[in-house]
């Protein structure tokens, strides 16, 4: 069976991803169908909108599937990882600017990749399992496929913190932080889906949302924005150094899990993309680390330690003091080499 499914059910664009073993993480394939489907999909008028899940119940999308990324990159080619961002970048933008209401429904976990087929949308759901995450630091690279413009728009310092830590937002913290609309209960969506493609009326999302509670996130705003507020990584690990609260402690030690050029990019990243309008200059800015994430970042040594080793003992190419002059160099222009979003290869 294919591991995305491409429909049309009723009056409704229907796309499952559907790689439920992998917690249906993106292939390039699965990239480049989805990205089809919306341009076929765009102009059609017998379409009211667009519904988007994810099988199985473990997540909506735990992200990218590295794994042929990091073969390719170990063996030296670098350009086929940046050909999968490429094609994703061209695919997130497209979906970002669809011309009709787009749902995506979240259960469980939804990462990296995943944020960027299911958070871009006009009415994003969560439920009681969701969890989302851009924990991309961990393996050396920058939340990218426009989650850097979620992060940005975020509130206060907010995205900051959530990029550079990788913390986990349930459905009340990413509707908070703006990664999600709607909270509905899970067992209410195969019915909502359902009415959805009979009748294409997205005002029935609206009402069927409920109260999601209080989002913790919200609760530690003050502390948040006085801490994550810090000029640069450096500074950020001080001012946590000498804070002895428990979410100074917990977010000091989610930092030293993290690839410290990754972190000091993402500070930096996220604070260029808030003086950013359009998802297409946030994917660019993006672009600028993955290109060069292989050849001259931490991310096969991120790969190796977490996914492939998985023996959690990364090393870094650069520590705390020494990582300041590499920010310039990993967003600087790539000239002929920058993000083309008309292209196609």
């Amino acid at each position: 069976m294919s591991d995305i499914l491409i429909r049309t059910t009723g009056c409704v664009g229907r796309i499952t991803l559907n790689r439920p073993a992998a917690i249906n993480a993106l292939t390039r394939d699965m990239v480049r169908a989805l990205d089809a489907a919306l341009i076929d999909w765009a102009g059609r008028d017998d379409l009211a909108m667009l519904v988007i899940d994810g099988a199985g119940e473990r997540g909506f999308c735990a992200g990218g599937d590295i794994a042929e990324m990091y073969a390719t990159g170990r063996a030296g080619d670098f350009d086929y990882g940046r050909r999968f961002w490429r094609d994703e970048y061209r695919m997130n933008a497209r979906l970002f600017n669809f011309p009709k209401p787009v749902a995506s429904f979240l259960q469980g976990f939804t990462m990296g990749g995943g944020v960027g087929v299911g958070c871009h949308g006009s009415h994003r759901v969560v439920g009681h399992t969701s969890r989302i995450a851009m924990p991309e630091c961990g393996i050396g690279l920058v939340p990218d496929v426009g989650g850097s413009l979620i992060l940005a728009r975020a509130p206060g310092r907010l995205g900051e913190y959530l990029g550079t830590t990788a913390a986990r937002m349930d459905a009340a913290d990413a509707i908070h932080a703006g990664f999600a609309d709607y909270f509905i209960p899970e067992e209410a969506w195969p019915a909502l889906i359902a009415a959805l493609e009979r009748t294409g009326d997205w005002a029935r999302i609206d009402a069927a949302a409920k109260d999601p509670g209080r989002s913790s996130l919200a609760a530690q705003s003050i502390e948040i924005e006085a801490l994550f507020s810090a000029y640069d990584l450096l500074d950020l690990h001080n001012a946590l150094a000498s804070n002895d609260s428990a979410f100074a402690v917990a977010a000091r030690d989610a930092l030293a899990r993290v690839s410290p050029l990754a972190a000091a990019c993402t500070l930096e990243l996220v604070r260029r993309v808030r003086g950013m309008n359009s998802i297409e200059q946030a994917l660019g800015m993006e672009y600028r680390f993955s290109y060069r994430a292989m050849e001259q970042g931490d991310f096969l040594e991120g790969i190796r330690a977490v996914i492939i080793d998985k023996d959690r003992t990364p090393q870094w190419r650069h520590g705390l003091n020494d990582v300041a002059p590499h920010v310039s160099q990993m967003l600087g222009p790539l000239g002929i080499q920058a993000l083309d979003m008309g292209g196609s290869e």
